[in-house]
């Protein structure tokens, strides 16, 4: 078995970055399904949104964030050896934070019928023990949990192609359709499992990146980036291609096993896609670092307080959405919840780098570091902010 050990160093600004980054594609991935119809207002508008969605969003956001939180978890496991911890204690720090994610998520649940926190929890408490694996063992178990998550998100897709309706017509947000909390909660439990496996590849390929510092030191690691960028961008357009046509209706009756395949090369290819974003985004970095600007200072900071900024859009959709605040549900289509979606994330910036200045965390990074990260008696914790 392998534990890589390393030095004390400043914290990365790329994985940050990525994450601050990707909060825009999950707030375009989540407005969609609070609108009651995708269709409404120009019809190119929510043709050239659905492409982008498709592309940049889809099943990409979540296997870029599943990523950066397997990247994490070798990060945070380094710090604590780095301290004096052993093994058993890191392994208990981390199956404990990662419970509480899943408590955070039952709570996020209550307000809405999405959520990702309890998925990166459960997925990391039943991962852990990956931190540990050697780096073939990783990528072989990496490449097997591709055919359950495939599969997860491919099902997903194949009804929405296979019915002529779009990815976002689920009518589980929106309005009064919206269910009640216990029986939302049943669909919860049911849905940690096929969530879970759609994002364990990912994570597991995150573990591996971290080992070699890919993000970390992201300039020595440039032509692997590079290649990578391009060519997993590739793979993914060219995946979700055939996907894309169908629901533009560029693609007429397609045969029922065309319809199979496109429904399973979009999320399999959209797991590289993912990964490249990530290596697009760590490749910004080289140059961001170098200059930082007031945007990337603001972007990085909005990273560090990901999972704050997150639940923030939640509430902001509801007051946006919902019929007890601006009620736009029934105005908006695609290309109208991504100009929400756009809007939020605008304005989460300015929130994190207020934080930022004024040198706090954010709130829910606070409460999860007080319920996880007990200090030992007697010593005050000097760690930076939880990843």
């Amino acid at each position: 078995m392998t534990t890589p050990t390393r030095g004390p160093a400043a914290r990365a600004l790329a994985p940050d970055l990525a994450r601050g980054a990707m909060l825009l594609a999950i707030a375009c991935a989540h407005a969609p399904l609070f609108v009651v119809a995708v269709d409404h207002g120009p019809r190119l508008a929510n043709d050239i949104a659905l492409v982008v969605h498709q592309i940049f969003v889809g099943n990409h956001a979540r296997p870029m964030f599943a990523f950066l939180f397997g990247y994490a978890l070798v990060q945070m496991l380094d710090r604590r050896t780095e301290r004096g911890a052993d093994w058993p204690e890191v392994r208990r720090l981390l199956r404990r934070r990662g419970w509480w994610l899943v408590a955070f998520g039952a709570l996020h649940t209550a307000l809405v019928p999405l959520d990702i926190l309890a998925v990166y929890g459960i997925t990391s408490v039943l991962l852990v023990g990956l931190l540990r694996v050697r780096n073939r063992t990783l990528l072989w178990v990496a490449g097997a949990a591709l055919v359950p998550a495939t599969l997860s998100a491919g099902i997903g897709m194949w009804q929405a192609l296979s019915q002529g309706v779009t990815t976002f017509d689920t009518g589980s947000v929106a309005g009064a359709a919206a269910p009640l909390f216990p029986e939302r909660l049943q669909v919860w439990l049911f849905s940690l499992f096929f969530a879970g496996a759609a994002v364990a590849p990912p994570m597991i390929i995150g573990i591996w990146a971290a080992r070699r510092r890919l993000l970390d030191e992201p300039e020595r690691h440039r032509a692997l980036l590079l290649r990578a960028a391009v060519l997993t961008t590739a793979v993914s357009v060219l995946g979700a291609a055939p996907a894309i046509l169908i629901q533009l209706g560029a693609w007429t009756d397609p045969p029922a096993a065309a319809v199979w395949a496109a429904s399973l090369a979009q999320p399999l290819t959209g797991y590289f896609g993912g990964i490249g974003m990530a290596a697009i985004i760590a490749l910004a970095a080289i140059g961001a670092a170098r200059r930082r600007g007031p945007l990337t200072t603001a972007v990085e900071a909005l990273g560090q307080r990901s999972m704050s900024l997150y639940l923030f859009q939640t509430f902001a959709f509801l007051a946006v959405f919902r019929p007890y605040g601006l009620g736009l549900q029934d105005d908006l289509g695609l290309a109208g919840a991504f100009g929400v979606a756009g809007a939020i994330w605008l304005v989460s910036l300015p929130a994190a780098d207020l934080m930022r200045r004024a040198g706090r965390r954010g709130p829910a990074e606070a409460l999860l570091r007080r319920l996880a990260y007990p200090a030992p008696a007697g010593r005050a914790s000097a760690s930076p902010l939880p990843r």
